[in-house]
């Protein structure tokens, strides 16, 4: 496997993603060869070294798993919840859990009350690469808002809003359904903010009813049922792979 960064060899083995890796190192919970290593970028030879987190060995020899779930309301996509609230590892049951051999890591932010297509996978590297601010992965959501937008208001949403933590803006958005009380649409948006779509609707007065996650980077919910989930086919995964390659091209050597 020749040298890589620490940090990828930790999300190559399922630990975290590439930036949580990155807070661990910094942290010192990780070592190589048995010394404690904090700095980032440190290069190491996953087939020679002992590399550890929390003083467990780190194994990069998984196979990788890439899922969709189409995620319900009302569950959370978290490993566990204060709460008690049922999480998208409840749902998943045996097919992969937060932590161990089969551990995965979710894509992307699916709130509470929001549903639709939730990626999950052990591939840290690529987690880290569709999650990147800099990617710039188009989120595909509809979107039942109360009351009815007017074009112009819609046209305000693709020029960019005032939020509290700064502009936001959709790249596209279409009406999709109209009726006297509710209106359906679907946007696209290219970042992960949190609860941004909701956010926009607020800024405009239009409160959102319901929001379905339909689509992330170039991957598609399709006929997925609610609640069920399945394996990516190879051609979604070399999708997604291309903003992986995306991010490398623009990171400096």
């Amino acid at each position: 496997m020749g040298e890589v960064r620490l940090q990828k060899v930790i999300a190559a083995g399922g630990v975290a993603s590439r930036r949580e890796a990155e807070r661990m190192i910094t942290a010192g919970r990780v070592s190589v060869n048995g010394r404690v290593v904090r700095i980032q970028g440190v290069r190491v030879d996953p087939d020679r070294d002992e590399i550890r987190v929390d003083g467990k060995p780190v194994s990069v020899d998984r196979k990788p798993l890439y899922l969709m779930l189409n995620k319900p309301r009302l569950v959370v996509a978290t490993a566990s919840d204060p709460e008690g609230r049922t999480t998208v590892f409840d749902i998943l049951k045996g097919q992969a859990s937060s932590r161990g051999r089969n551990r995965v890591f979710h894509v992307g932010r699916l709130d509470y009350a929001s549903e639709g297509l939730l990626l999950l996978t052990n591939d840290g590297g690529l987690a880290d690469a569709l999650m990147h601010p800099s990617s710039r992965v188009p989120r595909v959501y509809q979107v039942r808002v109360q009351g009815v937008p007017s074009p112009a208001e819609l046209t305000r949403l693709h020029r960019g809003v005032e939020l509290e933590d700064g502009p936001a803006r959709v790249k596209k958005i279409h009406m999709l359904k109209e009726n006297r009380s509710s209106t359906w649409v679907e946007l696209i948006v290219e970042e992960g903010r949190n609860r941004l779509v909701r956010r926009l609707f607020t800024a405009l007065g239009y409160p959102v009813v319901r929001l379905v996650r339909v689509g992330y980077g170039g991957v598609r919910l399709g006929d997925l049922p609610r609640g069920k989930s399945r394996k990516l086919m190879p051609g979604e995964v070399s999708t997604l792979k291309k903003w992986s390659k995306k991010k490398r091209c623009s990171e400096p050597s």
